[in-house]
């Protein structure tokens, strides 16, 4: 598939001052580009030199292989929806009004709004679930509301191209939820090219196409999702020195309890996750085992603790395995048992389970 959307050794900044440069990319029409990084990394920058909001220090944006420098202002609305940061906070006028700006674009001299246009509007505002608000002066709106409305004016504006700078940075779950999905579908039922800021690594993981990591001089690593997890670790993006990534699940960990553990947790199949986020909320140094490679519980485990005793998937916990876990035993106050059923594959637990009766080592099935 060829490029739709290029950008060339573009270089951005301020005052002629150069932030970032050598930024260059391209991607296909219909696909969504998040780009990801630390504040203050130059994000927005970017967002507003690729919409003409700044002038290019350097470079070139290629729309259709054509330089939009040479664009209109007129076709540059009709190409280009942008939703940024910035406050807009209109006085006296109602959210249809504001939807209704998107239309601009398309009226006559006299901004003369047709039946088409305002079918246009209500067609938007019911998308972004807000036909309740359309009668809502604007002003009076929770920063939440005004995201969407924003949303509605810029699919109003009819673009092939839609940028945004953080479009869920006011919204509760559901409404982020609700946001990205009415992206996603723009994205691939009407080839709408979306290229937006997200701080929500895991959401930025599951709708893109393409992640930019933005830090630094120069763009830090650019590609699908898949690969980026690889060439740019979000704990060097973000600078996180307390706590970590897992790229598996899109998560966040806080910062784990090391130090000579005084729990073991007997756990697997996302039996043990609970007991280890309360044990790390406690600050509890604790151990776990014995957990398959491919478990659910391994992946928490290895975020959370500094000793998890792990054995290959899919074959037979071996002796070995027992006696690692076991020579942590000592050291702990009790064992809690998460309650992972016993198999011929994971017989270890319940020889480890046993090992801490013979040492007389509590064992329970809740924190104490």
């Amino acid at each position: 598939m060829s490029a739709y959307f290029t950008v060339d050794n573009l270089s951005v900044g301020y005052n002629g001052d150069v932030l970032i440069h050598d930024i260059g990319f391209s991607m296909e029409k219909g696909s969504i580009l998040t780009l990801i990084g630390p504040n203050g990394a130059g994000k927005s920058t970017i967002l507003k030199t690729i919409t003409r909001q700044l002038a290019a220090i350097g470079g070139t944006v290629f729309v259709e292989a054509k330089d939009i420098a040479a664009w209109s202002a007129k076709e540059m609305a009709k190409k280009i929806a942008v939703v940024l940061t910035d406050r807009v906070r209109p006085e006296l006028v109602t959210c249809a009004e504001v939807v209704a700006m998107g239309r601009y674009p398309y009226t006559n001299l006299f901004g003369k709004m047709t039946p088409q246009d305002a079918a246009a509007v209500e067609d938007a505002l019911q998308r972004v679930h807000a036909l309740d608000l359309a009668d809502r002066d604007f002003s009076t709106l929770s920063d939440g509301q005004r995201q969407r409305i924003l949303l509605a004016r810029a699919i109003c504006q009819a673009p092939q191209i839609i940028v945004l700078d953080e479009p869920t940075a006011y919204l509760d779950i559901r409404h982020k939820i609700e946001l990205l999905d009415i992206l996603r579908e723009m994205a691939q039922k009407k080839q709408i090219t979306v290229i937006m800021s997200l701080h929500e690594i895991d959401l930025a993981m599951k709708i893109s196409d393409y992640l930019m990591c933005v830090k630094g001089e120069t763009i830090a690593a650019f590609g699908r999702p898949e690969d980026i997890l690889s060439e740019c670790s979000i704990e060097e993006l973000y600078e996180i020195v307390q706590g970590s990534y897992n790229p598996l699940f899109g998560s966040i960990e806080l910062v784990k309890a090391c130090g000579v553990p005084e729990v073991f947790v007997v756990a697997g199949g996302g039996y043990g996750i609970p007991f280890y986020r309360e044990l790390q909320k406690k600050q509890i140094p604790f151990a776990t085992g014995v957990l398959f490679e491919n478990d659910v519980d391994f992946q928490v485990a290895k975020e959370l603790s500094c000793h998890v005793i792990s054995a290959p998937a899919f074959y037979k916990m071996k002796e070995d395995r027992l006696s690692a876990a076991a020579a942590l035993l000592p050291s702990c106050r009790y064992v809690l048992d998460a309650g992972t059923p016993i198999g011929e594959l994971n017989e270890i637990n319940h020889k480890l389970l046993l090992s801490a009766q013979e040492k007389n080592i509590p064992i329970l099935t809740h924190l104490a």
